[in-house]
């Protein structure tokens, strides 16, 4: 195994992505979708054009070696986040698929009168509304923990909420709204203590620090490849194996069964169980590829890149006198602002003018939003192609925003 490179140079970076090439491009937006390496399109094209063929089902040569592509995908992602197993990864088309996943298989047939669900106020929709619908149809309490002006999770009123009647904690590990990087170990050990079960929605932490499933004794975690330099319609449900077979199908039909009759069913051991019909074999083959490339540098290392333009960021916002929303003790490589009274989707469009692409609105986080009383937010997301300068050509850019308006 090659040593793991600690420096991230963003200007030989941008050389691996093609979509920077001859372009005048400063891309900001890294929270709701990372650009693509030319080893991942390489990979999902070579699929396609060298060993393009339906997994687990053909006896002949092509489908193998197309099965033992998809395969080696899982254990490359079993081996990435340090699972037991490679039955313990679920392939899912995102971390969406995934919450709904444990929602529908292992949630709703083990709900009893009088139990409740924990979130947080910060959660992404797709971790809010399966919980919050399950809780109305059920008649069972949704508990939510509340945040701090600062936009932390208020720790202390947080862990009060998980007692011996919580079956689920569901919450995000880094906040794709505030950058907010939460105390997930104290709510691992109240579950523990209370004979609970977690799930940690991490579709913005996978590059920002290493995730040891076994050290950190999660039940459940979900992410999205497309968030890590992988293909789009690709995910990754993680869940202990002794908590899988205990779960039924989600979805019914094709490939997750092994034997059927017209009055009965017997479904496949996890993971297959899950994974109904034709996979995103091509999508599997891109992320093991997304994995490979993160792999070349020290994921520490990503991670501290992206804290610290964040830093430069939030440095850059205050000497504008710019209103800064989420004052995080531990943030990631996310940042949110308003400029004065104008509203955040025109602050995106006339940065576009500049080519500089960010992201606005309520970030698919609408009751954060409703808790500071804002209608959504502008928001920069960082990357190992990005770099200091680019936040200079912000700064002017958004000069530019307030001459406008006054």
């Amino acid at each position: 195994m090659s040593p793991k490179v600690h420096t991230i140079e963003p200007l030989q970076i941008r050389k691996d992505f093609p979509i920077f090439r001859n372009r005048d491009l400063i891309y900001f937006d890294n929270a709701a979708t990372t650009q693509k390496p030319l080893a991942v399109i390489e990979a999902v094209e070579q699929f396609y054009c060298l060993t393009n063929a339906n997994v687990h089902r053909g006896i002949y040569r092509l489908a193998s070696e197309a099965t033992d592509a998809y395969e080696e995908a899982r254990k490359n992602v079993q081996q990435f986040i340090h699972a037991t197993s490679s039955d313990e990864i679920v392939f899912t088309r995102g971390a969406t698929e995934g919450i709904n996943l444990v929602a529908h298989s292992f949630v709703m047939p083990r709900l009893e009168k009088g139990q409740n669900l924990v979130i947080s106020e910060m959660e992404h929709h797709s971790n809010l509304i399966p919980w919050q619908q399950i809780a109305k149809k059920h008649g069972v309490e949704l508990r939510v923990i509340p945040l701090t002006d600062d936009g932390e999770l208020d720790l202390q009123e947080g862990l009060e909420k998980v007692d011996e009647k919580t079956l689920l904690v569901a919450l995000v590990h880094t906040s794709n709204s505030l950058g907010t990087i939460n105390p997930i170990n104290p709510f691992v050990e109240r579950v523990r203590k209370m004979g609970s079960h977690i799930l940690i929605d991490a579709a913005q932490a996978m590059v920002q620090q290493k995730i040891d499933v076994q050290e950190m004794d999660y039940d459940f975690l979900t992410f999205s490849g497309h968030k890590m330099f992988g293909p789009t319609g690709i995910g990754v449900l993680y869940g202990k194996s002794e908590l899988l077979q205990r779960m039924q199908p989600y979805q019914y039909g094709g490939e997750m069964i092994e034997s059927v009759s017209l009055d009965e069913t017997t479904f496949r051991q996890p993971p297959y169980r899950f994974e109904a019909g034709t996979p995103n074999i091509a999508g599997s083959i891109g992320l093991s590829a997304a994995i490979d490339y993160i792999e070349q540098w020290d994921v520490e290392a990503i991670g501290t890149h992206g804290k610290e333009l964040a830093a430069v960021a939030v440095e850059m916002l205050e000497a504008l006198d710019i209103q800064i929303v989420g004052r995080p003790m531990h943030r990631g490589s996310i940042v949110s602002f308003l400029v004065d009274k104008i509203h955040p989707h025109d602050i995106a469009t006339l940065l576009d003018h500049h080519h500089i692409a960010i992201r606005a609105g309520h970030h698919c986080t609408e009751p954060l939003m409703q808790r500071y009383d804002i209608p959504g937010t502008a928001r920069m997301s960082f990357s190992i192609y990005n770099s200091a300068t680019e936040l200079q050509k912000v700064q002017e850019a958004l000069l530019e925003v307030r001459q406008l308006f006054h």
